[in-house]
């Protein structure tokens, strides 16, 4: 999958891990995610969450897409910051599954937490 995610890629999101119902990706922070108040835009840390959560939930082979997900934003990441984002599983029922995802500043400190609600898709027409 992350073979073919070319926003992933011009980003610079790397694939550190990957486990069934897990993965964890890494990005550094560049001048152009930065925003007004000189800090990382949250749509930036938002979407190296959603690539983690979308890594561990196609772990497991199907094709799988997001139903929803939100996000709490806890310390600003900066210029140059690589961020580590740690996607879990927590359950799978049906075609259904829910991922939590802490990204991480280098220092260790939580940037955000991120909760994703996955759906398989079905096979066929």
């Amino acid at each position: 999958m992350m073979a073919d995610d070319a926003a992933s890629a011009a980003l610079g999101i790397e694939l550190t891990e990957l486990a069934e119902g897990a993965a964890d990706c890494r990005m550094t922070v560049t001048p152009t995610m930065v925003n007004g108040h000189g800090l990382c835009h949250g749509g930036y840390v938002f979407l190296l969450a959603d690539t983690a959560f979308a890594c561990a939930c196609n772990s497991h082979g199907p094709v799988t897409v997001a139903a929803g997900a939100e996000i709490t934003f806890v310390s600003p990441a900066r210029e140059g910051e690589a961020l580590t984002a740690s996607a879990r599983e927590r359950t799978r029922f049906g075609r259904s599954g829910v991922y939590d995802v802490t990204v991480r500043g280098e220092d260790g400190r939580v940037v955000a937490e991120f909760r994703g609600h996955s759906r398989t898709l079905r096979e066929g027409p």
